[in-house]
């Protein structure tokens, strides 16, 4: 199915999006950064989705495109389209499996951003949603020094989750942002309303037996309730 639309645009009015969790766990800031677009174009927005994960790109995979390619034309690269106002772009496109890695040092890593932002036949958008990965590194630093003077560049958006070991990450990317200028619009607690009943976990051996009752008694007699606060320390 071709959902290249058929009128052509020129990028205007980007809204630079930048993102960090946990580098233990990055899809559900992922998830905020997709459902942002999705809901930006479902509003009838021009929407571009920026994925400069270079290491570890999800959002492919996030949006059912994992078997898409990115095609070239006189005007650039053109980027794949979720929706017709919905143009998504991202290294994943370019791997010939899934599973290969992108061993790149920085200079690879900004010079390809550079390419997604100059290249791109992004077209005339509203909003360019730019999803980047946990830390204050090479992509950090690339996209801020390219959008940072971008007349209608909106801010930043911090994900994270309410721990201890996720706020710390949180905190450098805060200080990055006031280091290098880049406004703030908001942080996002990810998961923070989020409760299980332990009672409802089950948890199996590698023969595929149930453990489950041996598993919580263990943990209960181990840590009790002081699970969580435990691993807040590093205990």
């Amino acid at each position: 199915m071709d959902r290249t639309p058929s009128r052509a645009r020129s990028l205007a009015r980007p809204i630079s999006l930048q993102l960090s969790y946990p580098r233990s766990f990055a899809p559900p800031r992922q998830t905020v950064s997709t459902q942002l677009a999705l809901s930006l174009a479902a509003k009838g927005a021009e929407v571009g989705l920026l994925d400069i994960d270079i290491c570890g790109p999800s959002t492919p995979r996030m949006l059912g495109l994992e078997n898409e390619e990115i095609h070239q034309s006189a005007s650039g690269w053109q980027p794949v389209y979720y929706h017709e106002n919905l143009a998504v772009m991202s290294i994943g496109f370019m791997l010939s499996k899934p599973d290969d890695a992108i061993v790149w040092r920085g200079p690879k890593k900004t010079a390809i951003i550079k390419s997604f932002l100059k290249d791109v036949e992004w077209g005339q958008l509203d909003y360019l949603v730019v999803d980047s990965p946990p830390g204050t590194s090479d992509e950090h630093i690339s996209i801020v020094q390219y959008l940072l003077h971008c007349q209608n560049l909106s801010g930043a958006v911090i994900v994270t989750t309410s721990q201890e070991v996720s706020l710390v990450d949180v905190r450098k990317e805060i200080n990055f942002a006031f280091k290098t200028e880049l406004p703030i619009l908001g942080v996002v607690s990810n998961m923070a309303g989020f409760t299980v009943d332990t009672e409802t976990l089950r948890y199996s051996d590698a023969a595929g037996n149930d453990i489950s009752e041996a598993v919580k008694d263990l943990l209960k007699g181990t840590f009790g309730e002081g699970l969580r606060a435990e691993g807040q320390v590093g205990t």
